[in-house]
């Protein structure tokens, strides 16, 4: 089947207007996404995604879930509420001839920054289009966690077909979580994102009619070639919009650099143990 593209039309929230937007998502495609391939590869495995799934991927970002689903012969649609930029290599990397690069992944996909309803694809309108639906990146990384995955829940299930598997993702305990520490020392006044409880993610799913049905947790270390690039990481997941508000972006570097020091290797590498959860939820 062609890869179709679907429109655009929500407006972009996010980080202070002072950010280069599109450096921030080059960073997270390039670097920090890369992290939770753990759990993606968790889930997939868990859910057994190969040529009969239908994806609907929350919050896709640049996309590499997404891809690594079309890879097992998935259909995939992918949803990018917040972050133009970041949709756009999404299609470089899903959509590559759009942009004169040959061929494409393969599978039916579509892209879209816009409600979930507009990226369906189905012909008929009373078809349920899909048969798992993914908001992988973790409660707390975006402005309007918890509310905001609530209602792109809320969107998308009646879009999923009945007993639909829907996966959303958190952080771990905070004992299990070096990169919360980080948090914690660098962004002051702000708050840092929650560590989600036991029942954290079951109340999100519940709230969005959803009936939680088990759970997982998977070790995704946050690594990175050098303290630099752990900064450029680490602000590219938008952990530090508040603070970066309120501060100068160079004294934010210098805070941040000081408090990775304690996760840096002898040989100038940084590795910081995480622990996300998965919850596994199903359309009533």
């Amino acid at each position: 089947m062609t890869p179709t593209l679907v429109r655009q039309h929500l407006f972009h929230t996010g980080p202070p207007s002072r950010v280069d937007l599109w450096a921030r998502a080059r960073d997270w495609s390039e670097i920090q996404e890369r992290m939770l391939v753990p759990l993606y590869e968790a889930v997939y495995e868990r859910l057994e995604v190969g040529p009969d799934t239908r994806l609907l991927g929350l919050g896709c970002g640049s996309g590499l879930a997404l891809l690594m689903a079309a890879g097992r012969g998935a259909a995939v649609t992918g949803v990018e509420p917040s972050s133009p930029e970041r949709l756009a290599l999404a299609r470089q990397r899903l959509l590559p001839e759009a942009w004169g690069a040959g061929a494409g992944a393969g599978a039916d996909v579509r892209l879209a920054v816009g409600p979930p309803a507009d990226a369906a694809g189905s012909a008929d309108a009373r078809t349920p289009a899909y048969s798992l639906v993914t908001a992988f990146e973790p409660v707390g990384y975006r402005p309007g966690d918890p509310d905001g995955l609530g209602d792109l829940l809320a969107e998308a299930a009646p879009l999923a077909e009945r007993g639909a598997p829907v996966v959303l993702a958190g952080w771990g305990p905070p004992e299990r979580c070096t990169t919360l520490s980080v948090l914690r020392a660098t962004t002051g006044p702000a708050d840092p994102p929650r560590a989600a409880p036991r029942d954290g993610l079951e109340e999100i799913a519940e709230r969005a009619g959803l009936r939680p049905d088990g759970s997982g947790r998977v070790a995704c270390p946050f690594g990175y070639a050098d303290t630099e690039s752990a900064v450029r990481g680490l602000l590219s997941t938008g952990l530090f919009d508040e603070a970066l508000a309120a501060a100068d972006p160079a004294h934010l570097d210098k805070e941040l650099t000081e408090a990775l020091h304690p996760y840096q290797r002898p040989d100038g590498t940084v590795w910081m143990p995480n622990v996300f959860r998965y919850l596994v939820a199903r359309v009533p």
